[in-house]
């Protein structure tokens, strides 16, 4: 068993103790308000994590694309939800294979959408299950709440198509500059998407599916009367985001980078080996503020190329060619996606490899 200081560099790193305290405390909070927990494991794409969610009592896994599915499906994961518009009869011949293995439901927001997978079920004598998708306040995809009945019924007239309830992702959380902003974010995601279930079993539809996302939004939205699921997914690793949008202290953050210095060039800049290939690109949350935060220090990422993490070093400290540093990024699921595995570790402990079995599947 090695230590982290003999790692080769860049290596990402979970902490293990840190992942299941995450794990537990997102189940109890779903518990104590009531919902079944269906964690998004577009985070982590792995078997193991997943199987840790669900041994704490997730009722199954939110996943984004077709192929995702097939990956945990093909590992034993027998309940999914594809919290995406999954459109066309190529994805709905697969989607048909993989309702024979699990509990298959899947996100839409359109009619024409729907119809383009209704009609492979149907001709094969089966129906899949569709959530409509809801937009709360994110303004990406989802229908406006007024329009919702009128598409939900709709939808539910399409053969091969059982209407079983509505989602939204919170993700207009990410922009509240304050945790008092953040909350509020979530309480009104929950109210809309339950007015909006309230009014579509007025009309006779079924909506027993009342699922709310978001990990900044997760705590304050699933306690929303008439609130059913929750599927947060970033708060299994947690991350530099979280931290700044009041999710989750620094301490809670299981995922991480060793690094090392590289380069010295000037006394206010120093390179890492880790850049974009490494870290991702994606901005800080709410504010953007560089690519990821030295641990322990105040000096920060400013400048991300493939290779390189350019370090912008602030007054008093100090970096030296070999030394190495952790790296706190902006964004975990990202971060997890560039990686065929991550490193299991507990404290400075190497413990194993945990498979990020589902990296880039997109399609």
């Amino acid at each position: 068993m090695i230590s982290v200081e003999e790692l080769p560099t860049p290596s990402v790193l979970v902490d293990l103790d840190v992942l299941s305290q995450n794990v537990a405390r997102m189940q109890r909070l779903a518990n104590e308000a009531g919902v079944a927990l269906r964690p998004h494991a577009k985070t982590h794409k792995s078997p193991e994590v997943g199987r840790l969610q669900l041994e704490a009592g997730a009722r199954g896994l939110t996943l984004a694309k077709t192929s995702e599915a097939e990956v945990f499906a093909a590992l034993g994961f027998d309940d999914l939800f594809l919290a995406y518009p999954i459109v066309g009869a190529d994805k709905a011949r697969r989607l048909l294979a993989l309702a024979d293995r699990v509990r298959l439901t899947v996100g839409a927001d359109s009619v024409e959408g729907v119809r383009s997978l209704g009609g492979v079920f149907a001709a094969a004598g089966r129906r899949l299950r569709i959530r409509l998708k809801v937009d709360t306040g994110l303004h990406r995809v989802g229908v406006p709440p007024d329009c919702a009945v009128d598409v939900a019924a709709r939808i539910a007239g399409l053969p091969g198509i059982e209407l079983a309830g509505v989602f939204t992702h919170g993700g207009q959380g990410y922009g509240a500059p304050t945790p008092e902003e953040v909350a509020r974010v979530g309480r009104a995601e929950a109210r809309v998407l339950a007015e909006t279930a309230a009014a579509l079993r007025s009309a006779g539809l079924a909506a027993g599916d009342v699922s709310v996302g978001s990990t900044p939004t997760a705590a304050s939205a699933m306690t929303g009367a008439g609130v059913t699921e929750c599927r947060p997914g970033t708060y299994v690793y947690n991350d530099r985001s979280q931290v700044a949008l009041g999710s989750c202290r620094e301490a809670d953050c299981a995922l991480s980078i060793v690094a090392m210095v590289v380069s010295v060039p000037a006394g206010d800049r120093a390179v890492v080996d880790a850049g974009s290939k490494t870290l991702s690109t994606d901005p800080m949350r709410p504010v953007e503020d560089g690519f990821g935060a030295i641990v322990g220090l105040k000096s920060r990422i400013v400048r991300l190329s493939e290779e390189h993490g350019v370090l912008s070093v602030e007054p008093g400290e100090r970096f030296r060619v070999g030394d190495r540093v952790r790296i706190l990024p902006n964004h975990a699921c990202v971060v997890a996606n560039l990686h065929d595995e991550l490193v299991a570790v507990r404290g400075d402990r190497v413990e194993g490899r945990i498979r990020v079995a589902a990296r880039g599947k997109v399609q």
